[in-house]
């Protein structure tokens, strides 16, 4: 086990720890300075000198490490930590079960009690994202942990943890068979081809699986689709296993048109009869004015801040926007799938980016449904930041 040092709690923050907050945030604790190696455990007291819990210390985001114990004689060793993997498996139990799906997360971080790292199934393959140093010193005893409370074919990780979460280049592989990539994933009934050693990101985000599934079954039939940030089109898939007409798939990185026929090949879809675009959505929306094009399905999930030789987007300034543009290419009646993944806001904020997008637009419309995060991606009541997913259906209604 690491050392550890014991920090006193700032009075305003005491009660907020105390009630099972999780983050460390410098302003909560200030003599945090006092910490210097990433991985020490922190005690946490308050100003009588009682205990508060504890936790590690380990910078990511804006914070400085995480809580993860509010009993003060628990040892954080091998057998902490495999009690509470064991734990978060017995919680996704039905979805081992389930024949149509075989790839969803299996620890969430701070909402399985850990935050820091996350672990993702992808039939039998195991993947550890971590995100912090302080959480990596302990890599070898979770993974002993995650060994003794399952079986697997391999398991894989990634380091997200250089400047601003960036990935770490390195050989993903843990232990285990090495695999043959990419593996073919089920998720209702769809297949989806993954990657485990190929940089960050492994082929489709498993946040998204009940709105594509909504997708597919409820929203495509007869539908022109557009799909925007499409990464790898994985939503663009949905809709046309669901019956649309047509999708057409835009997104900047080169990568986008390989993996988005990829995946279109693996469910047995013509790819020839839909429409794959390497290009700047921006530049797209100006490119559909010109040549009147207009769609009755449009799918708009971009990221949370993202760069191109043009434009700067951050979801917390310009999804209103973005938004504006989108209207402008959807037809009456038409359907806009809103995302965003963005944590600063939460879903009544994402609303309020909405109706301002309408009423400055002059047109009106209707919230159908929304989603958050699946329930493999656990959450705590006292981090909303860790709900970060706002999904919502709005139809454009005819004038």
């Amino acid at each position: 086990m690491s050392e550890e040092i014991t920090l006193k709690v700032n009075r305003k923050y005491q009660h907020r720890y105390q009630n099972g907050y999780p983050l460390l945030l410098k302003e909560a604790i200030p003599s945090l300075e006092r910490v210097k190696t990433e991985g020490t455990m922190i005690k946490l007291i308050d100003d009588q000198g009682c205990f508060i819990g504890k936790g590690y210390y380990g910078k990511q985001n804006k914070g400085f490490g995480w809580m993860i114990s509010h009993n003060e004689t628990e040892k954080i060793n091998e057998g902490f930590f495999e009690k509470v993997i064991r734990s978060a498996l017995l919680k996704r139990n039905q979805l081992y079960q389930n024949k149509n799906t075989n790839a969803f997360r299996v620890f969430n971080g701070e909402g399985d009690g850990i935050g820091g790292f996350t672990i993702d199934y992808f039939n039998g393959f195991y993947l550890i994202n971590w995100y912090n140093k302080g959480i990596y010193k302990f890599k070898d005893t979770i993974i002993r942990a995650l060994e003794k409370v399952t079986t697997y074919e391999a398991i894989y990780q990634k380091k997200r943890f250089a400047t601003a979460g960036r990935y770490v280049e390195d050989d993903d592989y843990v232990k285990g068979i090495r695999g043959q990539f990419p593996i073919i994933v089920k998720e209702n009934g769809m297949n989806f081809a993954i990657y485990l050693n190929d940089g960050a990101m492994v082929g489709v985000f498993l946040d998204q699986r009940e709105v594509r599934k909504t997708i597919k079954d409820h929203y495509a039939t007869g539908k022109m689709v557009l799909n925007l940030f499409s990464y790898t089109g994985a939503f663009s898939v949905a809709a046309a296993l669901g019956g649309a007409v047509k999708t057409t798939s835009v997104d900047l990185a080169n990568r986008s048109r390989a993996k988005t026929i990829e995946q279109f090949s693996m469910n047995g879809i013509d790819y020839e009869t839909h429409d794959i675009i390497v290009e700047d959505v921006f530049q797209y929306f100006k490119y559909a004015i010109r040549k009147k094009l207009k769609f009755d399905l449009v799918i708009l999930d971009p990221p949370s801040f993202a760069r191109s030789k043009k434009y700067t987007f951050s979801a917390a300034k310009d999804y209103k926007n973005l938004l504006k543009e989108t209207i402008a290419i959807t037809e009456d009646n038409g359907i806009i799938i809103a995302s965003t993944n963005c944590s600063t806001f939460q879903m009544k904020k994402f609303k309020s980016f909405i109706d301002a997008a309408f009423k400055e637009t002059g047109e009106k419309y209707k919230l159908l449904e929304e989603f958050s995060l699946p329930e493999d991606f656990k959450t705590i009541n006292t981090f909303k930041e860790g709900n970060y997913l706002k999904v919502v259906f709005i139809q454009k209604l005819k004038k």
